[in-house]
């Protein structure tokens, strides 16, 4: 069994309520759940959010929508996927994160083939990036994951959950999945008004189809408008993880 862990909280630095903004007359997490749940590769969404009450509104809106959430720590974003697997157990599981409305489920499914092909404790599309920024998804190996129970982890590693399997790579088998193009220069995700505003005309582009639009219709559209676009530099990929890494570094 393999279940998908969607990491989101309301209070984001950068555009806090994110994952509540509304698009297309819905909030922002629920097209994302509608479309991992086309995956065929899942069989359990869980979102891990946090217990402190800024998370009060996001857990309300999952109960009215039925969907299965487990609540942690704000910060020990490890300590809220333990939770999970505790209560889900789970052979290996997903790693998603609230800022990625444009998942493709074809992708997911994709991601867990070639991971149990492969028969590693870590694969990603994110190691080496050949897909756009907001295609995120990573496929763990709970035995693997829990054997960073008994590692000293770093506030990175902590709140960047996954980190502590691919930077030990000597401990641990991982593999990064590759696109046949590379497209690492597309900025898809959501973390900014601007990145909000370009979502959000995409999923007007494709109003009565928003969890069914494929990552080939998608890079047609907006080959067909050029000017479409986030702003926001796309470099800025994973900032928060590298700005944390060079304040531990600072701090050694």
């Amino acid at each position: 069994m393999t279940i998908a862990i969607l990491q989101a909280r309301m209070s984001s630095r950068r555009l806090p309520g994110k994952v509540l903004r509304e698009i297309n007359g819905k909030p922002m997490i629920y097209w994302q759940l509608q479309r991992i749940y086309r995956a065929k590769n899942v069989d359990k969404v869980i979102v891990a959010t946090s217990t402190d009450t800024t998370d009060d509104p996001l857990v309300d809106f999952l109960n009215s929508e039925e969907v299965l959430y487990v609540r942690g720590s704000l910060d020990n974003v490890k300590e809220r996927f333990d939770n999970v697997i505790t209560q889900f157990p789970t052979e290996s599981f997903i790693r998603l994160t609230g800022d990625c409305p444009l998942v493709m489920p074809s992708l997911i499914d994709d991601l867990v083939d070639a991971f149990h092909k492969a028969e590693v404790d870590y694969l990603s599309n994110t190691i080496k990036p050949t897909f756009p920024d907001g295609l995120d998804i990573e496929v763990v190996k709970t035995e693997a994951f829990r054997k960073l129970d008994n590692a000293s982890l770093s506030k990175a590693e902590i709140e960047h959950v996954t980190y502590g399997l691919y930077s030990r790579a000597g401990q641990f088998r991982t593999q990064n999945f590759v696109n046949f193009q590379d497209l690492s220069n597309l900025r898809w995700t959501v973390d900014y008004q601007e990145d909000l505003d370009f979502v959000r005309d995409v999923f007007s582009h494709f109003t009565g189809r928003e969890d069914s639009f494929n990552l080939i219709e998608l890079l047609e559209y907006l080959g067909n408008n050029r000017e479409l676009k986030s702003t926001i530099d796309a470099n800025r990929r994973n900032e928060s993880l590298i700005a944390m890494l060079k304040e531990e570094n600072l701090n050694e």
